[in-house]
């Protein structure tokens, strides 16, 4: 049996996160189950982007500050690191909060620049992860509950990809983005690699709708933790009221048939599921059709079902954040407009994910927009 422990706090006010977290630890076997002195502990947040606490873009640093200490007082030394999406990682780390909260800890601030050559044994051969991930002797997972445009809910699973170096996430949303289900079944070969040992999620504040960097915050008031990120999902999107069937991770864990798949097999702690479920959580547009439809229709008519970007341009400051960010090229910039070749697009939405500006917006597909209006 798997085990996801649940807390309700409402506040990321630094004298409750703490002993909340200690709380949420406790049926787990406490940070001393997960560190032991001497030991380099990888803090892996979300880093998306240079955005501020209160966006709930990335991991909130006194849900970091709580876990550092929580580390350092088990005899661990805490190292923070990850990969974001767009900006400099230090960047990142000082409008996000994290860089103050790792000086005034005495942790260490890594990037993840180097990456290590390494083989799976899955449907995908090869990756490419970040050195300090690899070689850390514990990684503690630290994800922001959020929609996701692409996967519907980024969690424990996702937050990995952030060992995918740099620019190499985009070569994975060309290789794998065109076809979720697919780029889902690459998520969990890469947490099936170097698996953390322990994940915490904050959801004290989330985010909804068009998530993961667009969308808004909503306070879900808690914190969840266990050792498993698949059954952490499980369980979040079940807290969420999320259906099914658009949990694309959850959907190719249990294919997979993937320990903590199977919500029959995992126990709660803490806070029962009924006391924490949220409401009328929002997620993010769906216009899609293509996912249920077989290949052979799927390939023709992707083009006319799919949602699609485009630009507001009194918005849009033509900063090129979009156009360096987008896996198949499908974005060009003259000096005055944006514009997108929807045939190449694989509707990954990493042009809406990063754009600092909220200047990209989505379109239903052609098709899709005439059912609805004459059928």
């Amino acid at each position: 049996m798997e085990m996801v422990t649940i807390e309700k706090i409402l506040s990321y006010d630094r004298s409750g996160v703490k002993p909340v977290i200690v709380r949420l630890l406790e049926p787990l076997g406490g940070m001393g189950a997960y560190v032991k002195p001497g030991e380099l502990v990888l803090l892996k947040p979300n880093m998306l982007s240079a955005k501020p606490p209160e966006a709930a873009v990335t991991t909130h640093p006194e849900v970091l500050r709580a876990v550092i200490e929580l580390v350092q007082e088990a005899g661990g030394k805490a190292v923070v690191g990850d990969s974001p999406g767009v900006g400099r990682f230090t960047t990142v780390a000082a409008k996000s909060g994290m860089m103050k909260v790792v000086e005034e800890t005495g942790a260490q601030l890594i990037g993840f620049h180097d990456s290590v050559e390494i083989y799976g044994s899955g449907l995908f051969k090869r990756f490419e992860l970040a050195r300090p991930y690899l070689e850390a002797d514990r990684i503690i997972n630290l994800p922001k509950l959020k929609t996701h445009e692409m996967m519907t809910m980024t969690c424990a699973v996702k937050n990995l990809f952030g060992a995918v170096v740099g620019t190499a996430k985009a070569a994975w949303h060309l290789k794998a983005g065109a076809d979720r289900e697919m780029f889902a079944r690459m998520l969990l070969e890469i947490y099936l690699l170097r698996k953390p040992d322990l994940n915490i999620v904050d959801a004290i504040i989330a985010m909804e709708g068009n998530g993961p960097g667009s969308g808004d915050p909503r306070q879900v008031g808690l914190l969840l933790a266990g050792v498993n990120p698949v059954a952490v999902d499980v369980i979040a999107g079940e807290l969420l009221s999320i259906p099914k069937n658009l949990l694309y991770v959850e959907r190719a864990a249990g294919r997979l048939d993937l320990e903590g798949a199977d919500r029959t097999a995992i126990i709660t702690s803490g806070l029962p599921p009924e006391q924490a479920r949220i409401s009328g959580f929002r997620l993010p547009h769906k216009s899609d059709l293509q996912w249920g439809l077989p290949p052979f229709l799927k390939n023709r008519l992707r083009h006319y079902l799919t949602p699609r970007p485009f630009a507001v341009m009194e918005k849009c400051r033509l900063c090129g954040i979009c156009l360096a960010a987008c896996p198949p090229g499908a974005i060009t910039i003259t000096e005055s407009s944006l514009h997108f070749d929807h045939r190449k697009c694989i509707g990954c939405f990493c042009c809406r994910e990063l754009c600092p500006y909220a200047a990209l917006d989505i379109r239903e597909g052609p098709l899709l927009s005439f059912i609805k209006k004459y059928v």
